[in-house]
């Protein structure tokens, strides 16, 4: 499978999940086992009205849909993924008006866990609103070789 049919499908699984189309998620890069998707301010998802700041479980679904597209364009691409577990720190408050990306890398794969770091981000790159590792599990192809 190329990269390309990877960023295709990607694309559809972004599309097909109704929350990350509401949050308006676009997937901007995707490599080898890497994915970047952001999103943009919405007053609709702010969590705090008084300062602006977007809520923590927007930022959250944006980890979670990055990390799980990593997954999906690493080398040994699944067929499906779906999340195991995700642990997000929040650093700090993403600034009001700014999008918000993030990017997380797909690092290890046995047949039936995926392992993901990712980071969120506003317009300061130097400063992460979030970081997260995740597990998501690796649905193989049926006459796909498996390694142990």
């Amino acid at each position: 499978m190329t990269q390309q049919d990877k960023a295709r499908i990607a694309r559809q699984f972004i599309e097909a999940i109704p929350f990350s189309k509401a949050l308006q998620m676009q997937l901007d890069e995707m490599g080898d086992g890497i994915a970047v998707i952001s999103m943009p301010y919405d007053d609709r998802l702010v969590g705090d009205p008084k300062t602006g700041v977007i809520h923590g479980g927007a930022v959250s679904a944006l980890m979670d849909t990055c990390g799980g597209a990593a997954v999906m364009s690493h080398a040994e691409a699944p067929v499906g993924s779906a999340t195991i577990d995700l642990r997000i720190d929040y650093m700090r408050p993403a600034t009001p008006g700014q999008r918000i990306t993030a990017r997380a890398e797909c690092y290890h794969m046995t047949r039936s866990v995926a392992f993901v770091r990712a980071q969120a981000f506003d317009a300061d790159e130097t400063r992460p609103v979030a970081a997260a590792t995740g597990t998501f599990t690796v649905e193989q192809a049926k006459d796909a070789e498996v390694r142990p």
